[in-house]
């Protein structure tokens, strides 16, 4: 019998800038390869909220894409503060990211609420910060990724980066050489890229917890991993090594 993992992509339709659909199509086929069933099931404003969620998968957006879904996103809020508390593995970026925490005040200064699961604040900026990024992280190495936001993210005392970035005015918001947060098992980023394909170590994590959490642990061959399926992660895993050499040298 299948193991199947029920994904949310989170309002792909006007959330999802810059490729950021790749991390839902990197974990459907990792999650595949390991021998799992996934379950991928786009969540628009208005839809019916999934059964079963082991997974929350959310891209970046410009202003009007957040100020589309802000309505339904708050209708839902509790929700996803409920599954955030409880351990569910979630990769918030850009938009999604900023709306995750307390709030966003914009250049003129009106003010978009965020729900609070991530204790950071955002403040919108004249210049935007964009271009290629390597950030380190201690549980997951080098992380690299293409940033491009006019917010400055700002977290509170104690909430943990999800990584450091070297040069100023890069990062949350070019200042204190921060990149990102978790909170439990959610991670707010700004990188695109998309993320995961060049990143699969996050993805394993998103991967494994989602697992651990439904069935108590991650594996693959329990899953019904497949020698062929093993050599073809391999294969894909040294495409990813080789795309995170050549980003990695690529100037801003």
């Amino acid at each position: 019998m299948s193991q199947v993992i029920d994904i949310v992509s989170l309002y792909p339709k006007d959330m999802n800038i810059y490729g950021d659909s790749g991390n839902v199509l990197t974990i459907q086929r990792r999650l595949a390869l390991y021998g799992y069933e996934p379950r991928v099931h786009a969540y628009n404003q208005g839809d019916a909220w999934p059964e079963h969620v082991d997974m929350i998968l959310g891209g970046g957006g410009q202003d009007t894409g957040q100020k589309k879904i802000i309505d339904d996103f708050f209708k839902r809020a509790d929700l996803l503060r409920s599954l955030a508390a409880d351990g569910t593995p979630m990769l918030m970026i850009c938009g999604l990211y900023q709306l995750f925490g307390e709030y966003f005040e914009t250049v003129d200064g009106s003010r978009l609420d965020g729900i609070g699961v991530i204790g950071a604040y955002t403040v919108g900026q004249e210049v935007r910060m964009i271009g290629n990024l390597t950030e380190h992280s201690a549980d997951f190495g080098d992380i690299i990724g293409y940033e491009n936001h006019s917010g400055q993210t700002f977290l509170r005392e104690g909430v943990q980066p999800l990584g450091t970035v070297d040069a100023d005015s890069t990062g949350n918001n070019g200042e204190d050489h921060t990149e990102g947060a978790r909170v439990n098992n959610v991670i707010g980023t700004y990188m695109h890229g998309s993320l995961l394909p060049k990143n699969p170590a996050i993805a394993d994590f998103l991967i494994r917890t989602a697992a651990e959490r439904r069935y108590g642990s991650f594996d693959p061959a329990a899953a019904g991993q497949t020698e062929a399926q093993r050599a073809e992660l391999d294969r894909i895993n040294m495409i990813a090594s080789n795309a995170r050499r050549v980003a990695m040298s690529r100037p801003r």
